[in-house]
C-alpha cells in the first residue's frame, strides 16, 4: 500500500518516473479492460492511452478512500464508454420487442470446457453494441437501467442486446463444440 501511495505522491508532483511506474504496474489490468469494449487491440491500446492520460490529469481526484485499483478500472470503463459513445453511439440496436429469443439445451454445454481464450474470443467477436451492453452487464455487474444511462439507450435496448449478445455467443460455442466432438 504504501508503494502504490508513493507512485499516487509522485504523479502528484508529476514525476515521470513514478507515472512510468504506475503505467508499468497497471496497464495490462486497465488494457484488459479497454479490450472488453473495443473492437480490436489497435482500438484498445488507444483507449488506454486515454486512461492513463486521464489519470495522470485526475490523480489528485483520488482521495485514498476506497481501492485505487478500482478507481482505475471505472476510470478505464467510463473512457471506454465514453470512446464508444463517440464512435458507434447507436449500432447494432434494436427494441427487446422485436428479439426472437431462442431457447436451446443448456445442458450441452455442461459436458464441453472452453478455455478463457476460446471465451475471450467468441466475445471479441460480438458486434460492439452487443459486446459493450455483455460486458457491462455480466463483467462489471451493472444494472439494465445504469447500462441505459450510461450509453443514451432505452432500457429495452439494454435488455435487446444483452439477449442477442448470449444467442449470439451460444451459437460460437455451439460452433466450437462441434469442432471439440469432431477432431
Amino acid at each position: 500500500m504504501e508503494e502504490v501511495k508513493s507512485l499516487i505522491d509522485g504523479c502528484m508532483k508529476g514525476e515521470r518516473r513514478s507515472q512510468d511506474l504506475l503505467y508499468r504496474k497497471y496497464a495490462s489490468l486497465l488494457f484488459g479492460v479497454c479490450l472488453r469494449y473495443a473492437k480490436n487491440k489497435m482500438e484498445a491500446e488507444d483507449v488506454l492511452q486515454e486512461v492513463f492520460v486521464k489519470i495522470y490529469n485526475n490523480i489528485s481526484s483520488y482521495h485514498h478512500d476506497g481501492s485505487f485499483e478500482g478507481w482505475l478500472r471505472r476510470i478505464a470503463v467510463n473512457t471506454s464508454i465514453t470512446h464508444y459513445r463517440k464512435n458507434l453511439k447507436h449500432a447494432f440496436q434494436e427494441d427487446i420487442d422485436n428479439v426472437v429469443f431462442q431457447q436451446n439445451d443448456p445442458a450441452q454445454f455442461n459436458e464441453l470446457e472452453y478455455t478463457q481464450e476460446e471465451m475471450m474470443s467468441c466475445i471479441a467477436k460480438l458486434p460492439t453494441g452487443y459486446r459493450t451492453v455483455f460486458n457491462l452487464y455480466v463483467v462489471e455487474g451493472f444494472m439494465h437501467k445504469e447500462i441505459a444511462d450510461m450509453l443514451n439507450i432505452d432500457v429495452n435496448t439494454s435488455k435487446s442486446q444483452l439477449s442477442r449478445a448470449k444467442a449470439y455467443l451460444q451459437k460460437e460455442l455451439e460452433d466450437i463444440s462441434k469442432i471439440k466432438t469432431t477432431a
